[in-house]
């Protein structure tokens, strides 16, 4: 199946979050061979103004790939430890991306995936993969099956409660029952 054209990834990334939910991850490794995962969980950061998002703090060597190409990784180390996995949208200069916070396995995949360093470590993504065009080389994202509107959850988004009112923001969008979605939202709206 074809991947996403640039064209999927100048959207809107609250919209873009959504449409991602039902897609697979694929990653040729040249050591663990094929990995596949279907996305189920994602939350959108949109741009300078987002509190919640790296580049509210501008363009720096960290960030720099959010204002990169859309359709390409955006790939950062947290806690000293995760390696979470973005796909940049929006065109070129303007700063937005998509986290991937969970998938279900696929194939080759052999760990825990529902959260987002897990996820990453699951199919050995890692800084290595940041500002790869994932519609071409060892790592892409394809369309898969389409989730219904009525099947898409939302909540806030995870892990920002810094960004005052940004925190808030209902940006986080998962497959509704998913056994693979990383947290129960303590409040959801639809």
């Amino acid at each position: 199946m074809p991947c996403f054209s640039t064209d999927f990834y100048l959207e809107d990334p609250v919209h873009v979050a959504q449409k991602l939910l039902g897609a697979q991850i694929i990653h040729e490794h040249p050591e663990f061979g094929l990995l596949r995962g279907r996305i189920v969980e994602t939350e959108a950061y949109r741009g300078t103004d987002d509190k919640a998002c790296h580049a509210s703090a501008g363009k720096t060597a960290r960030t720099a790939p959010m204002f990169g190409p859309p359709g390409h990784a955006y790939v950062y180390l947290i806690y000293g430890m995760y390696d979470m996995f973005n796909v940049v949208t929006w065109p070129e200069g303007q700063a937005a991306a998509v986290l991937i916070r969970a998938i279900e396995p696929l194939e080759g995949i052999e760990r825990t995936t529902n959260g987002p360093g897990r996820l990453t470590r699951a199919l050995h993504i890692t800084r290595d993969h940041n500002q790869q065009n994932l519609q071409s080389g060892s790592l892409v994202v394809e369309p898969d099956i389409e989730v219904s509107t009525e099947q898409i959850a939302c909540s806030p988004r995870i892990g920002v409660d810094y960004a005052g009112t940004w925190a808030k923001k209902p940006w986080r969008f998962y497959v509704r029952d998913n056994p693979f979605v990383s947290k129960s939202p303590k409040r959801t709206t639809t």
